[in-house]
């Protein structure tokens, strides 16, 4: 959600918002800093009013503590943090994902959260199903308390799909398939407009001179398990992408399901329904649909303020296309946040962590519409408020409701199974390799783990 860059929040440039009082200097925790402040890190710009508010409460009920926002765009972010952490000058407390957590567990940087969930008597059940048990290391102790989830719809303009011919009604009950792509497909090739006005399924379609593509494209989206572009179709194959989750310790992209989903996609480019993945680089595609050059993309919820935010776009939201199996699914992910083994604040770094997990810093996130909260009561309370705003959320937070969604995949090794992953799925959507080299990049993923 939010996280990871599209995600996935890739939200721009550094940026930096402090919470603090103006007599207080600005030190990284690893060294010398004012009495009583905690720095606290997080890379989503569109959530950082929330927690500033969340901040502020936070001191009035705590006046001998106050924190301090650094906000740091995605791209960055990472790079950051573990080189502060190297340099022991990293921040007391800090967003952290799924997919990256577990290395930090491997170089010992998480402070375990098991003694104080316990003292202070933290109601795990509060969270969505299974949210909390995703920050349990493969040691059994905790690193982390959730802050929010996420799951991917299909964003499409309106106005777009009215003039094609097409309803609401029509998006809503999308099909796919691997062989032609079903009704997905259809309507994404119906959508795509060459620069004549032809449509892609009309005779003298030009793929060579498009003026708007059917979907969007952001990345080979391998890094991040496909998670907001094509894993929620792979999902409805039976398709996996380790043996277990979490913890696993065998990928699956040697698996045919798979690779006709990336045989599938890649077809999307060679027919001009989808750009070529040489034009997306530095671009961002939710921009590109936000400039009317592209009729559909598929992304998380933490994107809805910044879909609906384009001016001039009548924006749609409609559940992923049914699958295989029949359902549409989705990929869940939840963030939490964890607190730096090196801090020299812990218990204050615990008390502030404890309570951006609490209801009370949860329903400020809520009412501010922009993700949803983790615990139960705020999710109902920021579905409210996104309705509130004439956004219906429902295709999001139904996948929660039916059990339809799965869980990104949490292993070791994750930075360099993306390092011998994407440049694989970069070649085939560029038409310059098979899907089945999956076979041969898979063997070398999986001696990660034997070794």
């Amino acid at each position: 959600m939010k996280n990871f860059p599209t995600t996935t929040k890739a939200l721009g440039a550094l940026a930096v918002a402090a919470v603090a009082a103006a007599t207080l200097s600005a030190c990284g925790s690893g060294g010398s800093s004012a009495s009583g402040q905690i720095d606290y890190w997080l890379w989503d710009a569109n959530q950082l009013p929330a927690y500033q508010q969340c901040a502020d409460d936070f001191h009035a009920a705590h006046p001998d503590l106050t924190v301090k926002i650094t906000q740091i765009g995605w791209g960055d972010y990472w790079g950051k943090l573990t080189n502060s952490m190297a340099g022991g000058t990293a921040p007391d407390v800090f967003t952290d994902h799924l997919a990256k957590y577990p290395e930090f567990l491997k170089t010992k940087q998480l402070l375990p959260l098991d003694d104080a969930v316990a003292q202070d008597k933290i109601d795990l059940t509060q969270y969505q199903d299974g949210l909390a048990d995703l920050w349990v290391g493969q040691d059994g102790k905790r690193y982390g308390l959730p802050k929010d989830w996420d799951t991917v719809s299909v964003f499409y303009n309106k106005d777009m799909v009215t003039k094609a011919g097409l309803t609401d009604a029509d998006m809503s009950k999308l099909s796919w398939n691997p062989q032609d792509g079903g009704t997905y497909e259809k309507a994404i090739a119906h959508l795509t407009l060459d620069k004549n006005g032809k449509r892609g399924d009309e005779p003298g379609f030009d793929k060579n001179n498009v003026a708007v593509y059917g979907l969007g494209l952001n990345n080979s989206d391998i890094e991040n398990a496909g998670q907001t572009q094509w894993s929620f179709l792979a999902a409805t194959t039976g398709w996996t992408t380790t043996d277990k989750n979490p913890w696993g310790t065998h990928y699956n992209y040697d698996d045919k399901r798979v690779q006709d989903v990336y045989t599938w996609w890649a077809g999307l480019i060679q027919k001009g329904y989808m750009p070529k993945l040489e034009t997306t680089v530095g671009a961002s595609m939710a921009d590109s649909f936000g400039a009317g050059k592209a009729a559909i993309n598929t992304n998380g919820d933490w994107m809805i303020n910044q879909y609906k935010g384009y001016k001039g776009i009548n924006v749609g939201i409609a559940p992923t296309p049914a699958g295989v199996n029949g359902k549409s699914m989705s990929m869940f992910n939840g963030l939490a946040d964890s607190i730096w083994a090196g801090t020299k604040k812990k218990d204050a770094s615990i008390k502030w962590a404890e309570y951006l997990a609490s209801a009370t810093c949860q329903d400020v996130v809520a009412a501010k519409a922009v993700v949803f909260p983790a615990i139960k009561s705020s999710t109902d309370k920021a579905e409210a408020a996104f309705k509130a705003k004439g956004i219906e959320v429902t295709p999001f937070t139904q996948h929660v409701k039916d059990k339809t969604t799965f869980l990104l995949p949490i292993t070791d090794n994750a930075a360099k199974v993306g390092g011998i992953l994407t440049p694989v799925a970069d070649a085939i959507l560029s038409g310059k390799s098979p899907a089945g080299s999956l076979t041969a990049a898979n063997e070398q993923v999986n001696a990660l783990f034997t070794k």
